[in-house]
């Protein structure tokens, strides 16, 4: 008893009421938030005081000093086993390293299992943006994860998709998001509630190297960051709009919400608007109409099948079909000036469009693309 009225003096002296706070929250759990606080090495005091402020209520009735000591060592360890390492600030590090989750997962002790398993992939990486690059080529046939719908839930866990062998972008964000941590690169869950023309949700992935980069889970556009299929999209995305905005999940102090499409109207983890980095920035000289194509067979899944569109003036777009390995509003995007019409067509299917607004054109699935 008096040595835990030391450690709730000592540390009251040095991050005030927030951490008597945290330890009153605690209940039955506030000896293993005590034991970790008195455990941990002085040079990761820091990290773990900002940990226990600002880590979600649950966590504090349930976690283990070990769980909490070791994900601190093992974060604090990837900092300084990477080049980029002494250049990430430590405001980032905090809330882009340390966290043990993003959002409402389930608590899994992944830090030390991902290290070891992806440290090689990175190990000639010279940053953080490069890193995260490889991670998101590499990381996903590693762990034997693919995309799906069929996943059992949105919100999994790192092993609950790797137990299930699949995952939706929620799912898959939150994978490499760890993936990410666990070897120095600070990285952070983005997504909006629901896209601009109410096609959908979605989830991605931020990552900081001198500012942040986004890229799509398990969709890798080569050896570039801030690409991506939904950049149309989110460049449609409404600022201060918690329905049809863009946010960053964060442990830091916020004033608003992260919006989870899975728990709709659960507000305990705060957020970020981020819509304005995702803006489209280049208005073309007329009106153009994002027109979208998929291929289906008889069963309604997608194929991939090669596709043609014509129009007038030797107008010609050739392109390929998304797969049900994509995400489900992953479609081959054309942008056709709005009130001309064009002819779509696959070896097996030939549709007329007229250009009036959005919308999706259904072909019958034919050819199978190599």
């Amino acid at each position: 008893m008096k040595n835990s009225l030391i450690i709730v003096f000592y540390f009251s002296l040095l991050a005030g009421a927030d951490i008597e706070k945290q330890l009153s929250i605690a209940g039955n759990n506030r000896i293993e938030i005590e034991r970790a606080i008195n455990e941990v090495p002085r040079e990761q005091s820091s990290g773990m005081e900002w940990l226990i402020t600002h880590m979600p209520d649950q966590d504090l009735k349930t976690l283990s000093a070990e769980f909490l000591l070791s994900n601190c060592n093992l974060a604090y360890e990837a900092k300084k086993n990477v080049p980029w390492g002494s250049d990430i600030p430590e405001e980032i590090f905090f809330d882009s390293v340390l966290p043990y989750a993003n959002l409402n997962e389930r608590r899994d002790e992944w830090r030390e299992d991902f290290q070891n398993k992806f440290t090689s992939i990175v190990k000639n990486a010279k940053s953080s943006y490069e890193a995260a690059v490889l991670l998101n080529h590499q990381i996903y046939e590693k762990v034997g994860v693919i995309y799906s719908t069929d996943r059992p839930k949105a919100d999994q866990s790192p092993y609950e998709s790797i137990d299930a062998g699949m995952a939706s972008c929620t799912g898959l964000s939150i994978l490499l998001v760890d993936a990410c941590r666990s070897v120095g690169v600070p990285a952070r869950f983005v997504g909006t509630p629901l896209w601009y023309n109410n096609a959908g949700n979605h989830s991605w992935v931020e990552i900081w190297d001198n500012g942040w980069h986004f890229t799509g889970a398990a969709e890798p556009m080569g050896d570039k960051l801030n690409e991506s299929w939904f950049s149309e999209l989110a460049g449609n995305a409404t600022k201060g709009d918690m329905k049809y905005g863009i946010f960053a999940a964060t442990w830091d102090e916020s004033d608003i919400y992260f919006p989870m499409d899975w728990l709709p109207g659960v507000k305990m983890y705060g957020a970020i608007d981020v819509t304005d980095r995702y803006k489209s920035r280049d208005i073309p000289a007329e009106e153009l109409v994002p027109i979208r194509i998929r291929a289906l067979d008889p069963s309604g899944l997608r194929r991939t099948v090669k596709v043609t569109v014509i129009g007038e003036d030797n107008f010609i777009f050739e392109g390929v079909s998304k797969g049900e390995s994509c995400d489900v509003n992953d479609h081959l995007t054309v942008m056709l000036p709005k009130g001309k019409t064009f002819t779509v067509k696959s070896i097996s299917d030939v549709q007329t469009v007229d250009v009036v607004k959005e919308h999706i054109v259904d072909l019958v699935a034919g050819e199978i693309a190599n």
